[in-house]
């Protein structure tokens, strides 16, 4: 290269680098739903790779697998709907001005959600009711309490039980159950007296199935000598609340 031909100035290049920030930045809650949609991605591929090669499933009853792979397809269909509702939300709180109504919307969906879970909201949706009716014996509270694990098992959202007149009691993760006098069922201090009525939101397919399986609740309610009654209304309404309880200790952190 000639001397008398310029080079380019060093300061001219620095001046050509473009400036200011990247107009892609992710919220707090963007970068949470992120995280959440890699977490559902994973259970779905832990879910199905641990049900692959289980020695159990060679000695089982074609019954029994063909309701495996049932609820394998259902649990799998609402995992991949999961994704799809968090890949939508994480769109739409990464659109400008209209992330804050998406992220408000979506508060206020979560804290409907963790009401029901925690019993503190009514709820209604596809379930099912279950009846109980006991034979010359009461109707266990063991037997009861598999039930409630049975449908949680399958999917059930919100449940809570009913005895006879008794008012019904919403069944919580802090739930107990245990025998009352006189035959009576004791769930959370409260007595219920029989037939015992569980309402239950949840796939009504899917948990009917988990009730009747050989060796399950209905199986069990037979053993002693009761019956297991289970009626698919379509909608049904879980309405009994569990009341709040009190923080003495916790407090939400800064």
């Amino acid at each position: 290269m000639p001397d008398d031909e310029p080079r380019p100035d060093q300061s001219d290049r620095a001046d050509q680098r473009p400036t200011g920030r990247s107009p892609w930045r992710l919220s707090a809650a963007g970068v949470t739903i992120a995280l959440l949609v890699g977490l559902l991605a994973f259970a779905l591929v832990v879910q199905v790779r641990s049900n692959t090669g289980d020695t159990q499933l060679e000695n089982a009853r074609q019954d029994d697998l063909v309701r495996i792979l049932s609820d394998l397809n259902n649990r799998e269909l609402r995992l991949r709907s999961d994704i799809t509702d968090l890949e939508r939300t994480l769109g739409q709180l990464g659109a400008g001005a209209q992330g804050r109504e998406a992220a408000l919307a979506e508060a206020r969906r979560r804290a409907d959600e963790l009401g029901i879970l925690a019993g503190t909201i009514p709820a209604e949706g596809e379930g099912l009711v279950i009846r109980i009716q006991p034979g010359d014996r009461p109707i266990r509270s063991a037997t009861v309490l598999e039930a409630v694990e049975e449908l949680r098992g399958a999917g059930a959202e919100a449940i809570q039980i009913g005895g006879g007149s008794d008012p019904a009691v919403r069944v919580v993760a802090s739930t107990y159950f245990e025998d009352g006098p006189d035959g009576r069922l004791v769930v959370d201090g409260r007595g219920l007296r029989s037939p015992y009525s569980i309402t239950v939101i949840g796939p009504a397919a899917t948990m009917k199935t988990a009730l009747t399986i050989p060796g399950g609740v209905s199986d069990a309610v037979g053993r002693d000598g009761g019956t297991v009654i289970v009626d698919e209304p379509g909608t049904v309404q879980v309405t009994a609340l569990h009341p709040p309880e009190g923080l003495e200790f916790a407090r939400p952190a800064d």
